[in-house]
């Protein structure tokens, strides 16, 4: 407790900067809290917070529709992807971009990879539609080996893999700028040794560079485990349509339709309150194991 006093006493400025942004979300995330009580209500928009209670009514109603089940599924496995690929494809890029001698080209491809993390999904979908449609880019470059026409956003088979690529590649730039931060915390010593030993640049990279990171790797493996039931709302409500719901309805977007396009405002919270509570489990095992296996702690 002491320790505590002492570290508010000597950082009390940096606490006053937070004020402003602990009302903000106080404001917006915990008084919003009270409406979950709609959850356990058959609500009625003329009646508010006074609505019959039907207990767990709406848990029961939602649960036993086939299409949750096959949503929950759908998310896990858009996401599940999304963050596999989000940890593969940044280190492999970093170690690449790390062997980039010539500083001015670094920083090309850096500013290149990084500047899609920036944009919304509303302007990437507007893009990709064009990009991925049957006449478009992607279409008339496969028509040149002779394949396709593909359709990348109206085929249930593909949807979901085009939504797990395209979420890659637009947030891996992030993923590689935290790599190479990892990268430059490495001792030269190391590889001076190597090259003495007669190591090559890929012995140095699977021996020296790969174990040096492993933690960076680790941690950022752990913490992503609490966006497993975030499969990217934005991303799929800009993209998809009814014929991919099959394989491309996430909780998220499956919420959204109950709950704001068909009214149905006690389902989509018991639904929302589902995920919120799973989610809440997966980031607090995530913070767990973040301490227990790379020595990452909150507080």
């Amino acid at each position: 407790m002491q320790s505590l006093l002492f570290t508010l006493r000597k950082q009390w400025q940096y606490h006053v900067l937070l004020i402003p942004a602990v009302v903000l979300i106080f404001i917006f995330n915990y008084i919003p809290l009270y409406g979950l009580i709609i959850a356990f209500q058959r609500y009625n928009p003329s009646m508010g917070f006074q609505s019959p209670w039907v207990g767990l009514d709406n848990f029961t109603r939602v649960f036993s529709q086939p299409n949750f089940v096959q949503t929950i599924w759908n998310t896990l496995f858009i996401a599940g992807f999304q963050i596999i690929g989000g940890i593969i494809v940044p280190v492999v890029f970093s170690l690449l971009l790390n062997e980039v001698r010539k500083v001015s080209a670094k920083r090309v491809f850096q500013t290149i990879i990084y500047l899609p993390y920036f944009l919304s999904w509303v302007i990437l979908a507007g893009v990709m539609i064009d990009i991925l449609s049957r006449e478009g880019i992607m279409n008339t470059f496969l028509s040149l080996f002779n394949i396709g026409p593909i359709s990348f956003l109206g085929d249930p088979k593909t949807f979901r893999w085009t939504m797990i690529v395209s979420e890659i590649w637009k947030s891996f730039g992030f993923g590689t700028v935290i790599f190479l931060a990892a990268l430059t915390s490495i001792d030269p010593g190391l590889y001076e040794s190597a090259i003495v030993d007669g190591a090559k640049r890929w012995k140095q990279t699977w021996y020296i560079t790969i174990p040096s990171i492993m933690p960076i790797i680790v941690l950022m493996t752990i913490l992503s485990l609490g966006n497993l039931l975030n499969a990217g709302f934005d991303q799929i409500y800009n993209l998809y349509s009814p014929i991919v719901y099959s394989t491309g309805d996430i909780i998220d977007t499956y919420v959204y339709r109950l709950g704001i396009q068909q009214a149905q405002y006690s389902v989509g919270t018991a639904v929302g309150m589902f995920k919120a509570l799973i989610a809440a489990f997966m980031i607090l095992t995530s913070y767990y194991l973040a301490d227990r296996f790379a020595g990452y702690r909150v507080l």
